[in-house]
């Protein structure tokens, strides 16, 4: 049974538009006189708030809908992967934020140009915003279907388009003025309505259990099939698994050094502390306030399993769930919004999963990359002095074309998730790896190596994408390679790609006095 939308829903959802509106205007209240006022929020943003728009950048849809539907399905291995995010962010924290602040940066791939050149530079850009549009738009796609579902209570693609649409527009209408101050309080509210709403499903999940808390517990422990689904540590050798120990402490570690240092969706963020320490500071709580938050999501999917697979627990024959809509598969926490959730709390629910779903991150980031590391540098060649204002103006007008272009990804994605038919979490966290692997390589080669050279650079970026390429599913098909290509989880598919980028951008030796191989937190230093 699906519940319609009901006017309390509607209102819920009405209300979180204005919230996001005045938090975005009572953001940009100040004039925003340069670039960096608009793209790093001049920085002067307070640790706290970053590292809450930190938790907000590195968490979406995928976690709102991915981690249910993982706890239901498995257990809590998940939740170790966050042993792998520390390893991260001591890595970004100790050796890239100090670089970042040393040469000044608004987008961290300005750290290339020191070491290299500003080709280099505007190669790593163009490959991130590649992988930008990549990520975001999956995380678009599956937040439109949610949409979709929830409020128009189908999966028609008409429906699925005006859903995506509308998400487009919302990030739009909250960034195109204030820049990334807005964007950041904006994920403040979006922050808190996202867990408010996933800890009001788990209390009414509670509720709906007749066990006691200790009942639970056991249940989970010790299921029918023998499996325990309270397991925190995966100690097997399986390649196929993503969330192994090994795997977390190797490429999932990797993966998250991508994400918050060569990343500029998140790293944008830490660059708008006052200085490197606040942000490392900020990144290192982002992570630690991200463990009680998985664990809430997770936690939802394991009750799922309680309430839908042990009919014997619940009291009542047969499980009910079909794990379908309209045809279509869906995952189990969708299926229950869809079934069970209440009007009002229904309409919360959907405000959390636009708000974990929110865009203006994503074009901000792009935007801030295309102005500084491209459009800027070719009008200062240009000898065309241009007022900071012009900048500002050219940042707001690229969202416009950014936002169509993450429109037309998710769309993309749909096909692209359909034949891969990798479950949610997997398929947006596989995404982010297109990118990653050559921005990887690149950044051990710059920051540890004395070798490498802008065109060597180039050429890693490329290499690392097509290592990722070759190992998906419908390029394995089509070109006939071995079908145990298929089965390696992505943070194996990244370490294969960031081997390929790196041996690659240090087969060439950097010419003498060119470039930097070691930028320190009070200045540079040349090496040759």
């Amino acid at each position: 049974m699906e519940l319609e939308f009901t006017i309390l829903d509607w209102s819920i959802l009405l209300g979180y538009i204005l919230i996001i509106a005045v938090a975005g205007m009572w953001s940009s209240r100040s004039k925003l006189e340069n670039a960096s006022d608009y793209f790093l929020a001049g920085q002067r943003v307070p640790m706290w708030l970053v590292a809450i728009s930190v938790l907000s950048a590195t968490q979406s849809a995928a976690t709102f809908l991915g981690a249910p539907d993982y706890g239901y399905r498995g257990d809590y291995t998940y939740l170790t992967s966050y042993l792998g995010c520390l390893v991260a962010a001591f890595i970004v924290a100790k050796v890239l934020m100090p670089r970042f602040y040393a040469v000044n940066a608004s987008t961290v791939y300005e750290l290339l140009r020191h070491r290299y050149s500003a080709s280099a530079m505007r190669a790593a850009g163009g490959m991130y915003l590649v992988g930008r549009l990549f990520a975001s738009g999956a995380r678009l796609y599956l937040a439109s279907i949610a949409v979709s579902m929830i409020v128009f209570l189908d999966i028609e693609p008409q429906d699925i388009v005006l859903s995506s649409l509308i998400l487009v527009v919302f990030g739009l209408a909250f960034t195109f003025i204030g820049g990334l101050r807005a964007v950041i309080w904006s994920d403040l509210v979006q922050v808190v309505i996202y867990v408010g709403a996933a800890i009001a499903v788990l209390i009414f999940l509670l509720n709906l259990i007749p066990l006691s808390m200790g009942e639970i517990v056991t249940a989970l422990s010790s299921t029918p099939s023998g499996e325990d689904k309270l397991r925190l540590f995966d100690l097997s050798l399986d390649f196929s698994a993503p969330f192994t120990l090994l795997s977390i402490v190797t490429g999932f570690a990797l993966l998250n050094v991508g994400n918050f240092g060569l990343d500029q969706d998140t790293t944008q963020r830490l660059l708008s502390c006052r200085n490197h320490g606040e942000g490392s500071r900020a990144l290192y709580v982002s992570v630690f306030v991200a463990v009680p938050v998985v664990f809430i999501f997770i936690s939802i999917g394991s009750l799922l399993y309680i309430f839908y697979d042990r009919p014997d627990l619940m009291m009542r024959v047969g499980s009910g769930v079909s794990g379908e809509f309209n045809g279509e598969k869906i995952t189990i926490f969708m299926h229950f919004i869809l079934s069970q959730i209440p009007p009002g709390l229904r309409g919360f629910v959907t405000v959390g999963v636009i708000a974990a779903a929110a865009v203006n991150s994503g074009l901000i980031s792009m935007s801030s990359v295309l102005i500084q590391d491209f459009y800027r540098p070719w009008m200062e060649a240009r000898q065309q002095m241009k007022p900071e204002a012009h900048y500002v103006r050219a940042g707001q007008f690229s969202m416009l074309l950014l936002g169509g272009l993450l429109f037309g990804m998710s769309i993309v994605c749909y096909y692209w998730q359909q034949y891969s038919d990798a479950p949610l979490l997997e398929f947006v966290l596989g995404v982010m790896t297109f990118a990653y692997a050559g921005l990887l390589g690149v950044y051990f080669a710059a920051v540890f190596t004395r070798r490498g050279s802008s065109a060597s650079v180039m050429a890693a970026l490329v290499t690392g994408f097509l290592a990722i390429v070759l190992q998906q599913d419908y390029i394995v098909d089509m070109l006939g390679l071995p079908a145990a290509w298929k089965s390696l989880a992505f943070p194996w598919q990244l370490l294969i790609g960031i081997a390929v980028s790196f041996l690659t951008c240090i087969s060439v030796r950097t010419q003498p006095g060119a470039g930097l191989s070691d930028l320190h937190a009070g200045g540079v230093s040349g090496v040759k």
